[in-house]
């Protein structure tokens, strides 16, 4: 790890904590979704002996929701430090590109983290999702999602001159996952050109890796190789993020 990556990482992290908005925005956001569709679904009928549609559906917001709020943070943070003439002064300096990006990650990532913990705390203890796998498993696929919404953000703000158009990036890159991931119709009932298309998706392999953990008791082939590929998926964003990242604002 070098200095200018760790210098980055704390300076985020020291930002994050002291705008008070967009940490409440970070930790609780996704926490008060969950509670809006539990009582969308509360009094959905279900047949006996059968898991309610909150069961189903929840496991998978609990991927999707931190997925698309850290997204839409990183990508309008990054967008700042660009405008305000902060990256631009940091690009004029030896720092590497990809340490600059990697400090950003990790800080996002951080908070990424304690964002998923709370929202699947949330959802475990008071509204009462019971996967059939591990608490722990369901975290850690959560944080794994958070951790691609990060990257993805970082990526799309490489690209984007302004907050105004790294907000427009949120249809183009996460409208058509949240379509075609699985959780309005599953994936293999699509149309096989759309079904194509979820395959090269990563939010795809999210909804496959809490699926597994819903079904399964323990961690099972399937749900780890579905991490190893949102992981590799996170990693490349970062490294063409770092590629594309213009040293002039403009």
């Amino acid at each position: 790890m070098t200095t200018p990556y760790l210098a980055t990482t704390v300076r985020i992290l020291k930002q994050l904590r002291a705008d008070h908005r967009t940490l409440a925005m970070i930790v609780a956001v996704p926490s008060l979704l969950m509670v809006l569709v539990y009582f969308v679904y509360q009094d959905y009928p279900t047949m006996p002996g059968q898991p309610t549609l909150f069961s189903r559906v929840g496991i998978s917001m609990l991927g999707i929701l931190p997925f698309v709020v850290m997204f839409l943070i990183t990508a309008i943070a990054m967008q700042r430090e660009r405008s305000s003439g902060t990256l631009e002064r940091l690009m004029t300096t030896p720092m590497r590109k990809l340490d600059l990006l990697g400090g950003y990650g990790t800080a996002f990532s951080v908070a990424a983290t304690v964002q998923a913990a709370v929202a699947c705390a949330v959802s475990f203890w008071f509204l009462g999702l019971d996967p059939a796998g591990g608490v722990w498993l369901v975290i850690l696929v959560a944080v794994v999602v958070a951790v691609l919404g990060v990257a993805l953000g970082l990526l799309a703000s490489a690209f984007a001159r302004t907050e105004f158009q790294a907000v427009q990036f949120m249809p183009l890159v996460v409208a058509p996952q949240l379509f075609l991931c699985g959780l309005l119709v599953p994936r293999h009932q699509l149309p096989g050109w759309l079904e194509a298309i979820s395959n090269v998706l990563p939010l795809s392999y999210a909804v496959d890796a809490l699926n597994e953990v819903s079904q399964h008791p323990s961690a099972t082939g399937q749900m780890w190789r579905d991490i190893a590929i949102i992981a590799a998926f996170a990693l490349v964003a970062l490294c063409l993020g770092a590629a594309t990242l213009r040293r002039r604002t403009a």
